[in-house]
Protein backbone atom coordinates (compact mmCIF):
# COMPACT_ATOMS: atom_id res chain seq x y z
CA UNK A 1 0.00 0.00 0.00
CA UNK A 2 1.47 3.24 -1.08
CA UNK A 3 1.58 6.61 1.27
CA UNK A 4 -1.01 8.18 -1.09
CA UNK A 5 -3.43 5.46 0.02
CA UNK A 6 -2.57 4.89 3.76
CA UNK A 7 -3.05 8.67 4.58
CA UNK A 8 -6.38 8.18 2.99
CA UNK A 9 -7.60 5.08 5.12
CA UNK A 10 -6.20 7.19 8.26
CA UNK A 11 -8.25 9.69 7.19
CA UNK A 12 -11.74 7.44 6.16
CA UNK A 13 -14.76 9.12 8.30
CA UNK A 14 -15.74 5.56 9.04
CA UNK A 15 -12.24 5.23 11.02
CA UNK A 16 -12.83 8.03 12.93
CA UNK A 17 -16.81 6.72 13.22
CA UNK A 18 -15.43 3.97 15.40
CA UNK A 19 -12.53 5.76 17.05
CA UNK A 20 -14.95 7.73 18.26
CA UNK A 21 -16.84 4.83 19.79
CA UNK A 22 -14.26 3.22 21.17
CA UNK A 23 -12.56 5.81 23.34
CA UNK A 24 -16.72 7.03 25.07
CA UNK A 25 -16.63 3.16 25.74
CA UNK A 26 -13.09 3.08 27.62
CA UNK A 27 -13.98 6.46 29.66
CA UNK A 28 -17.50 5.03 30.87
CA UNK A 29 -15.74 2.20 31.91
CA UNK A 30 -12.89 4.00 33.46
CA UNK A 31 -15.46 6.17 35.75
CA UNK A 32 -17.19 3.51 36.55
CA UNK A 33 -14.16 2.06 38.19
CA UNK A 34 -13.35 5.04 40.37
CA UNK A 35 -16.85 5.43 41.00
CA UNK A 36 -18.24 2.67 42.74
CA UNK A 37 -16.58 2.02 45.65
CA UNK A 38 -15.33 -1.23 47.91
CA UNK A 39 -18.06 -3.52 48.63
CA UNK A 40 -17.76 -2.34 52.47
CA UNK A 41 -18.82 1.32 51.65
CA UNK A 42 -22.54 2.26 50.57
CA UNK A 43 -22.91 3.43 47.33
CA UNK A 44 -24.06 6.97 47.07
CA UNK A 45 -27.32 7.43 44.93
CA UNK A 46 -26.12 10.25 43.23
CA UNK A 47 -23.15 8.45 42.13
CA UNK A 48 -25.33 5.56 41.04
CA UNK A 49 -27.83 7.83 38.69
CA UNK A 50 -25.08 9.57 37.09
CA UNK A 51 -23.42 6.44 35.89
CA UNK A 52 -26.95 5.20 34.56
CA UNK A 53 -27.30 8.69 32.97
CA UNK A 54 -23.74 8.29 31.65
CA UNK A 55 -24.03 4.83 30.48
CA UNK A 56 -26.89 5.75 28.61
CA UNK A 57 -24.91 7.21 26.12
CA UNK A 58 -22.75 4.06 25.73
CA UNK A 59 -25.28 2.01 24.59
CA UNK A 60 -26.40 4.95 21.82
CA UNK A 61 -23.47 5.23 20.65
CA UNK A 62 -22.81 1.58 20.42
CA UNK A 63 -25.83 1.60 18.30
CA UNK A 64 -25.79 4.60 16.23
CA UNK A 65 -25.94 5.06 12.68
CA UNK A 66 -21.75 5.29 10.78
CA UNK A 67 -21.38 8.43 8.66
CA UNK A 68 -19.35 9.56 6.10
CA UNK A 69 -20.35 13.41 7.00
CA UNK A 70 -18.25 13.46 10.54
CA UNK A 71 -15.93 16.19 11.30
CA UNK A 72 -11.94 15.39 11.16
CA UNK A 73 -11.10 18.80 12.51
CA UNK A 74 -8.31 18.51 15.35
CA UNK A 75 -10.46 21.43 17.04
CA UNK A 76 -13.64 19.54 17.05
CA UNK A 77 -12.54 16.57 18.11
CA UNK A 78 -10.70 18.04 21.03
CA UNK A 79 -13.68 19.72 22.53
CA UNK A 80 -15.95 16.65 21.88
CA UNK A 81 -13.45 14.18 23.61
CA UNK A 82 -12.60 17.42 26.32
CA UNK A 83 -16.05 17.94 26.88
CA UNK A 84 -16.86 14.17 27.45
CA UNK A 85 -13.39 13.06 29.26
CA UNK A 86 -13.46 16.13 31.94
CA UNK A 87 -17.25 15.03 33.00
CA UNK A 88 -15.95 11.93 34.12
CA UNK A 89 -13.34 13.28 36.26
CA UNK A 90 -15.86 13.69 39.06
CA UNK A 91 -15.47 12.37 42.25
CA UNK A 92 -17.31 11.23 45.24
CA UNK A 93 -16.78 13.61 47.97
CA UNK A 94 -17.66 16.65 50.34
CA UNK A 95 -20.78 17.06 52.48
CA UNK A 96 -24.55 17.31 50.33
CA UNK A 97 -27.09 20.13 50.13
CA UNK A 98 -30.54 19.81 49.14
CA UNK A 99 -30.48 16.20 48.96
CA UNK A 100 -33.83 16.38 47.31
CA UNK A 101 -33.40 19.14 44.75
CA UNK A 102 -29.91 16.92 43.93
CA UNK A 103 -31.49 13.94 43.20
CA UNK A 104 -34.76 16.16 41.55
CA UNK A 105 -32.23 17.36 39.17
CA UNK A 106 -29.85 14.22 38.30
CA UNK A 107 -33.60 11.94 37.03
CA UNK A 108 -34.63 15.19 35.20
CA UNK A 109 -31.37 15.94 33.53
CA UNK A 110 -30.89 12.04 33.21
CA UNK A 111 -34.78 12.40 31.81
CA UNK A 112 -33.97 15.19 29.15
CA UNK A 113 -30.53 13.64 27.74
CA UNK A 114 -31.98 10.64 27.23
CA UNK A 115 -35.08 11.38 25.31
CA UNK A 116 -33.16 13.59 23.32
CA UNK A 117 -31.12 10.94 22.78
CA UNK A 118 -34.28 8.23 22.02
CA UNK A 119 -35.47 11.30 19.37
CA UNK A 120 -31.91 10.80 17.83
CA UNK A 121 -31.82 7.45 17.70
CA UNK A 122 -28.85 6.21 16.06
CA UNK A 123 -28.15 9.50 14.50
CA UNK A 124 -26.55 10.28 17.93
CA UNK A 125 -22.45 11.02 18.23
CA UNK A 126 -20.14 12.61 20.61
CA UNK A 127 -17.95 14.59 17.34
CA UNK A 128 -19.68 17.02 15.13
CA UNK A 129 -21.43 15.38 12.22
CA UNK A 130 -24.31 15.26 9.78
CA UNK A 131 -26.15 11.89 10.91
CA UNK A 132 -29.57 13.45 10.10
CA UNK A 133 -31.67 16.60 11.13
CA UNK A 134 -34.17 15.94 13.84
CA UNK A 135 -36.53 18.85 14.94
CA UNK A 136 -39.15 16.93 16.60
CA UNK A 137 -39.89 15.71 20.80
CA UNK A 138 -37.22 17.75 23.12
CA UNK A 139 -35.56 19.38 19.26
CA UNK A 140 -39.06 21.61 19.39
CA UNK A 141 -38.17 22.85 22.28
CA UNK A 142 -34.26 23.46 21.89
CA UNK A 143 -31.81 23.25 19.23
CA UNK A 144 -29.71 21.42 21.81
CA UNK A 145 -31.49 19.52 24.48
CA UNK A 146 -29.14 16.82 25.15
CA UNK A 147 -26.64 19.38 26.24
CA UNK A 148 -28.86 20.94 28.55
CA UNK A 149 -29.72 17.53 30.19
CA UNK A 150 -26.20 16.91 31.04
CA UNK A 151 -26.05 20.11 32.90
CA UNK A 152 -28.76 19.39 34.80
CA UNK A 153 -27.56 16.23 36.30
CA UNK A 154 -24.27 17.70 36.58
CA UNK A 155 -25.44 20.22 39.05
CA UNK A 156 -27.40 17.60 40.62
CA UNK A 157 -24.30 15.63 41.21
CA UNK A 158 -22.58 18.68 42.04
CA UNK A 159 -24.94 19.34 44.93
CA UNK A 160 -24.53 16.02 46.07
CA UNK A 161 -21.00 15.96 46.22
CA UNK A 162 -20.10 20.01 46.38
CA UNK A 163 -16.19 19.56 46.34
CA UNK A 164 -13.88 22.57 45.01
CA UNK A 165 -12.29 19.35 42.53
CA UNK A 166 -15.62 18.88 41.37
CA UNK A 167 -17.46 22.43 40.62
CA UNK A 168 -13.93 22.97 38.55
CA UNK A 169 -14.29 19.72 36.52
CA UNK A 170 -18.05 21.20 35.63
CA UNK A 171 -17.10 24.63 34.82
CA UNK A 172 -14.30 23.27 32.56
CA UNK A 173 -16.99 20.85 31.05
CA UNK A 174 -19.90 23.41 30.41
CA UNK A 175 -17.52 25.30 28.51
CA UNK A 176 -16.56 22.32 26.08
CA UNK A 177 -20.06 21.65 25.63
CA UNK A 178 -20.79 25.63 24.45
CA UNK A 179 -17.80 24.81 22.13
CA UNK A 180 -19.20 21.35 20.96
CA UNK A 181 -22.74 23.20 20.36
CA UNK A 182 -21.06 25.95 18.37
CA UNK A 183 -19.21 23.27 16.16
CA UNK A 184 -22.02 20.95 15.63
CA UNK A 185 -23.96 24.22 14.25
CA UNK A 186 -21.15 25.05 12.03
CA UNK A 187 -21.16 21.27 10.44
CA UNK A 188 -24.62 21.36 10.48
CA UNK A 189 -25.57 24.51 8.85
CA UNK A 190 -24.49 23.53 5.83
CA UNK A 191 -27.68 21.34 5.55
CA UNK A 192 -30.80 23.43 4.23
CA UNK A 193 -32.89 20.85 6.31
CA UNK A 194 -30.67 22.61 9.20
CA UNK A 195 -30.82 26.17 8.63
CA UNK A 196 -34.89 25.53 8.37
CA UNK A 197 -34.71 24.26 11.96
CA UNK A 198 -32.96 26.65 13.34
CA UNK A 199 -35.35 29.34 12.27
CA UNK A 200 -38.27 27.97 13.80
CA UNK A 201 -36.29 26.63 17.45
CA UNK A 202 -34.10 29.98 18.49
CA UNK A 203 -32.67 28.86 21.54
CA UNK A 204 -29.64 26.17 21.81
CA UNK A 205 -29.58 25.43 25.79
CA UNK A 206 -32.52 27.80 27.38
CA UNK A 207 -35.28 29.32 25.96
CA UNK A 208 -35.32 32.87 26.29
CA UNK A 209 -31.74 32.52 27.42
CA UNK A 210 -29.67 30.96 25.32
Amino acid sequence: MNILALRERFRSPRLYDRLEQIILCVLIIWMLFRLIPEPEISIEIASVLLLISEGATVLFIILRRPTEDISLHFRDWFVAVGGTYFGLLVVSGGTGVLPGLSIALLVCGSIIHISAKLCLRRSFGLVAANRGVKSGGMYALVRHPMYAGYMLTHIGFLLSNPTFHNFFVYIVTWTFHIMRIFAEERVLSQDPKYRTFQEKVHYRLVPGVF
